[in-house]
């Protein structure tokens, strides 16, 4: 079996295969598009099936030092009620690890300080993948260099041109109708939580809190794709200023050039397979979803491990990228399925009727009847990953 590795993409999913795969002896080297590292973005929770992959790949207990743990918390409607409150210790005690909040950046930073130097190549953008020698397939360049490898992984995102070579008859992203808004706040906030969302008619609010005490908030909308604002702090602001506290405080506290905006696409329209001789999608490239479960970034590090454990385990590159498409394939496209459907139930609402029909019922539901069905995609053990290298 081959040992050298290209990674296409270097976000969550990207630096955790390439970990995944230096801890199993192979030589990998990372291509990232992007000229510089600005580690823009906002946050991210974990659920306890990514944090365990990241014990896998040996990064665990660098990011949970970096992280907060979500105790408390929950649903609120705009007014400020309560529809259902977070019981984080119970998650914990379930799953073996509380929900943590995050920066991505700090996130980022706990995968790179994982590879050796050298190992990520940024300003580097992959246009193609030849397979015209079977087993050493060619990853193209702009500008006209090019990689050969024994295996390449793409992870190149919810736009991947990879992918968009690999299955030409594939529709493709879809947007999913949402769009959203996001940013870190300047400086910390007075929060009495450790996580919350506030669904109104057809929009949603939330909030994760870091351990430095600043907070990630995100507004989603129900929108034509492609709006955007000359003031996107201040479209908040008029869509949520008079929701209830801390969400004014968040918006205060946040600078005008922070503030992201990004339209929510999905592979609505599942992959036939997620191997390509020897090309491999991984992450969103693979299954990208809507955020409704907090899944996204937790499916492509599981993609990681199990692709990690494949290759260590079987006699042949192709006999472990068969069993890594049996064996994500199934479980992350059920997962983009749930996501969408708890999309639908929430901020997607906006008939005055179901929406009184929703918070009534789940006023009258314990949070741990209600969390049974999310814990569900929590709760996933890792394979080991024999060490091969440090």
């Amino acid at each position: 079996m081959g040992r050298n590795a290209v990674v296409v993409g270097g976000g969550v999913g990207g630096l955790a295969a390439a970990v995944g795969l230096r801890r199993v002896g192979w030589d990998v080297t990372v291509v990232e598009r992007a000229p510089v590292l600005a580690d823009a973005g906002a946050g991210i929770s974990l659920a306890a099936n990514g944090i365990h992959a990241l014990d896998a790949l040996g990064v665990g207990a660098a990011v949970r030092a970096a992280s907060r743990g979500q105790y408390t918390g929950g649903t609120r409607t705009p007014d400020g009620r309560w529809l259902v409150r977070m019981d984080g210790a119970w998650v914990e005690r379930a799953v073996g690890t509380p929900i943590v909040g995050i920066p991505r950046a700090a996130l980022h930073r706990a995968l790179r300080d994982a590879l050796p130097a050298g190992s990520l190549a940024v300003g580097a953008e992959a246009v193609s993948v030849d397979r015209g020698d079977p087993a050493r397939p060619r990853v193209a360049l702009k500008g006209g260099d090019h990689l050969d490898a024994d295996l390449v992984v793409a992870a190149d995102g919810v736009g991947s041109r990879l992918r968009t070579s690999l299955f030409p008859g594939h529709p493709g992203p879809a947007y999913s109708g949402s769009t959203v808004l996001r940013a870190i706040t300047e400086r910390p906030v007075d929060l009495r939580t450790d996580f919350e969302l506030t669904w109104g008619r057809g929009a949603e609010f939330g909030h994760i809190a870091f351990a430095d005490g600043r907070a990630e908030w995100h507004a989603v909308l129900r929108t034509a794709p492609g709006v955007r604002h000359e003031d996107s702090l201040g479209a908040v602001r008029r869509r949520f200023g008079d929701w209830h506290e801390p969400i004014p405080a968040l918006l205060e506290a946040t600078r005008p050039e922070d503030v992201l905006h990004h339209d929510v696409n999905e592979l609505a329209v599942p992959l036939p397979s997620y191997t390509a001789g020897r090309v491999v999608l991984l992450g969103d490239a693979a299954h990208a979803m809507t955020p409704n479960l907090g899944q996204g970034a937790c499916q492509a590090l599981e993609d990681a491990v199990a692709l990690a454990s494949a290759l260590a385990a079987e006699p042949t590159t192709e006999a472990a990228l068969a069993r890594y498409d049996a064996e994500r394939r199934p479980r992350s496209q059920a997962v983009a399925r749930a996501a969408r459907q708890a999309g639908r139930m929430g901020h997607q609402l906006t008939n005055p009727l179901a929406v009184a029909v929703r918070n009534a019922a789940m006023r009258v539901t314990p949070f741990r009847i209600a969390q049974h069905a999310v814990l569900r995609h929590h709760a996933w053990t890792p394979p080991r990953l024999d060490t091969a290298r440090s």
